[in-house]
Parts: structure tokens; sequence; C-alpha cells
């Protein structure tokens, strides 16, 4: 399928889905007139991309984590260490998550007061 209809299909923009190419995430077929064909499992692969990304996991984590999620529970020898490590680096990811929020979240508080103090002196 075109790249219109695997953008409708996914819920991906055609933008994103070029994005997902560009870094490696995707590898659509090609026509012979050069344009991209989508099959279902790239499709399916874009979701699986799309919802990873959309948790918040940075391209570079998805770019390790997808060829583990393709390989299944039999994918090889060292899926367990990478597996290990990946797990680490995305429990890594979610503490400076963590952090990024609790600053943002006293920032909040701090306007909340503010603008509350300001309530209290405006007549």
């Amino acid at each position: 399928m075109k790249i219109s209809e695997a953008s409708r299909i996914s819920g991906v923009s055609a933008r994103s889905l070029r994005y997902y190419e560009d870094e490696g995430l995707i590898v659509p077929g090609r026509c012979s007139n050069g344009f991209r064909d989508y099959c279902p499992s790239t499709i399916d692969r874009v979701r699986v991309i799309r919802s990873l990304l959309e948790s918040g996991l940075p391209v570079r984590l998805v770019k390790e984590v997808l060829p583990h999620l393709a390989d299944g529970p039999d994918g090889g020898g060292h899926t367990d260490a990478v597996c290990d490590e990946f797990l680490h680096q995305v429990r890594s990811y979610r503490d400076r998550l963590a952090a990024r929020i609790a600053v943002l979240t006293d920032q909040q508080a701090a306007l909340d007061a503010y603008l509350q103090e300001a309530r209290r002196a405006d007549p």
C-alpha cells in the first residue's frame, strides 16, 4: 500500500512514516516507480513504534528494543542480557523523567502560591 493509505491505517502521519524510515525503524518496500510500498507487517511495526514513542521512550531506545520484539521469545542467545540492559536504560530514563516531573511540580506549586497571594492582594 502507498504511504497515504499506510498513514490512514496506522494512524501515523506520512511525515512520521518517512522519519521512521530515515531512522532505520522501518524499511518499506519500493515499487518500480520508486514509491514506498507498505506491507501489513510494516504497519504492525509502525503501531509498535508509535506506542513506544508515545510512552516517552526516545528513538535511540526504540531502535534497541525493536529487534527483540520482532524476535519473540526464541530470538537468540543474548536476548536476556540485552533485555536486562534495555530494562536498565528504560528505568534510568523513567527515573530522569520522574526527577523532571518533581521539578515541574515544585515550579507549579510555586506559581500556584504566587497566584493565590496575588488574588488576596487584588481588591
